[in-house]
This record gives structure tokens, sequence and C-alpha cells, in this order.
């Protein structure tokens, strides 16, 4: 066994698929499936099942992924170690962020992070929360950011850390009904069409909760259109497919140009987390880039958005 065999294992696995966790590795597909096929001689059992077109693990391939993927999460720390043995002066930094916190917190502290450290490559790419979890067990990134609840992150081998908090909106077109109104109840919220984000997004998760603080259990909640970006989000409520409820910075524009209208209602605010694997070693990368996030000043652009708070902090 090869941490290169278990590498393409694992991809495959992420997909489902081994021709297209081949594409990913920019490898073949004959020579994927050989890696495969030597670890299940060598452990003398499948990994994994063909349904149909694809494939899914086999309980034996389950228990390997949940290894392989401390392993290489390992593997790397170890290489990054090595790599920062004379410093910052190069080397690169691979995060993971959910699209809010990509698309508006994240570029003026990344612009930050270069210009102190300008030799140090940023590799940045966006998912929901779920997705932005797996990559971090999996291995593939150092640090990862996502939004809403911390108890939603249930894998022991995690630790979060909260870099700000940031106020939600309720928001229909102005062709809306609610548009005009002073204020509502449960009752009229339970009568919304609800626009909301996929299953596994942050935004989906903190949705039902805001709601929930509103006096509207789940069941009661009419979803009419799911949609899997932010900005599908706003293009639908700005055509008036109902209501929605997103980060204040997300509609900034929109309720600047009233193309959308601020339902006046009272949500609870969702948090920001910071998210690393506890086996992986820090890098200093990791260490300069959570401190810049923990000293960025309070007068900076977009400050008034967010509420800096104590927290547990990652060690």
């Amino acid at each position: 066994m090869t941490l290169e065999q278990l590498r393409i294992f694992t991809v495959v696995a992420q997909h489902e698929h081994v021709t297209r966790g081949a594409e990913v590795l920019g490898m073949t597909q004959s020579a994927a499936s050989g890696a495969i096929a030597a670890l299940e001689r060598e452990f003398g059992t499948k990994l994994f099942h063909r349904v149909g077109r694809g494939i899914v693990l086999t309980e034996g391939g389950r228990l390997l992924a949940a290894e392989a993927a401390g392993v290489l999460a390992r593997a790397e720390s170890a290489a990054l170690a090595m790599r920062e043995f004379t410093g910052l002066a190069r080397g690169r930094l691979a995060v993971m962020a959910s699209q809010t916190i990509a698309g508006h917190l994240l570029p003026a502290r990344l612009v930050a992070f270069h210009r102190a450290y300008p030799g140090v490559a940023l590799a940045v790419s966006v998912g929901n929360s779920a997705q932005v979890i797996g990559a971090i067990l999996q291995g593939r990134i150092e640090l990862g950011f996502i939004e809403g609840p911390r108890d939603d992150v249930t894998e022991p081998n995690l630790a979060t850390e909260l870099i700000a908090t940031d106020p939600l909106v309720m928001i229909v077109s102005p062709a809306h009904p609610w548009a005009s109104r002073e204020g509502l109840n449960a009752d009229d919220l339970a009568t919304g069409q609800w626009v909301v984000r996929e299953d596994g997004s942050g935004t989906r998760a903190v949705f039902f909760r805001a709601l929930e603080s509103l006096g509207v259990a789940r069941e009661r909640v009419d979803i009419v259109i799911e949609l899997p970006s932010n900005e599908a989000i706003m293009a639908a409520t700005v055509a008036g497919a109902g209501p929605t409820i997103v980060s204040a910075l997300v509609c900034q524009s929109e309720i600047a140009a009233g193309t959308v209208v601020r339902v006046p209602v009272s949500l609870p605010p969702r948090a920001f987390f910071a998210v690393q694997h506890v086996d992986r070693y820090r890098s200093r990368a990791v260490a300069a880039f959570l401190g810049i996030l923990r000293g960025w000043e309070a007068g900076r652009e977009e400050s008034s958005f967010f509420e800096k708070k104590e927290a547990k902090k990652l060690s």
C-alpha cells in the first residue's frame, strides 16, 4: 500500500466514479483502476460495489476511507513541516470556504496576507459547508471556513474557531405582499413560499433555525425553489419567486437599488467559523492567516457587518 494508492482511492470514493476520479487526478482510468485493484488484492476484499454506472463503498471500503483520510492528512502535514523549515519565504496555502465567506469576508484578508507574505501562493476554492468539512477530512485543504451553528460540526477530529458573526435579513421583491407589511407573525411566515439553498449549505441550516426563532417549525416551511448559490437565490428573489433569508452582505446592493425589500423581522446572527483537522500539522501559513483574521481592524471596509467575539482558539 502506498500513499499514491490511498490518494487515488480517496478521490475515486469521493466522486463515486472511477473515470471521474481519474479525470480529477489527471490520470488515465486504467491507472486509477489498477491502483484500486492493487489495494483490493493486498487486503483481500472488495472496496467498491458497482451500482448502475457508478460505484459505492463496501463496508471495508468505508473503513479504509476513514483511515486513509487521516493518513493522507498526516503525510501532507509532514511535507508542510519540511517545506516550512526555512520559514514563510515561499509556500502554498490552500483553503476552502462557503460562498458568503469566500465572496465577502475573505478577499480583503487575502490581499492583506499576500502583502505580508508575497512568496506564499494562495489557493481558494468554494463549496457549501458540508463540502468544506469533507475536504478537510480528506486532507485536500489545510483550512476551511463555514457558516452556521458550531454544533453542526460533529466530527471529533475537527477544531473550530469563531472568526465573525453575520447579520441575517429576510427579503422579498418590491411586488411581494410582505414588502409593505410593518410586521409578520409566525402564521404569516408559515404562508410564505420560500426560496432556499441546497442541502449541505450552511445558509440553509441557518435559514431553518432563523424561522424556528420566529416560531415557525421546519415542517411548516413551504419550500418552492432550491438553488445552489447566493447569486441564484438573489436573482430568483428579485424576479419575485418568494421570500428568502440571506446574509446582509449578499443583498446590500440590491436593497440599495430597491430591487429587493427588507422585511422588518428580527433574526439572530449566524456565525462564521474557521475549521481545521486536529491531527494535521498547523503550517506557519495557516497560523499567519488566522492571525490576520483575528487582528482585522474594526474600522476596515465591511466592518459594520461583523461583530468580533472571543472564541476557543484552534490549537
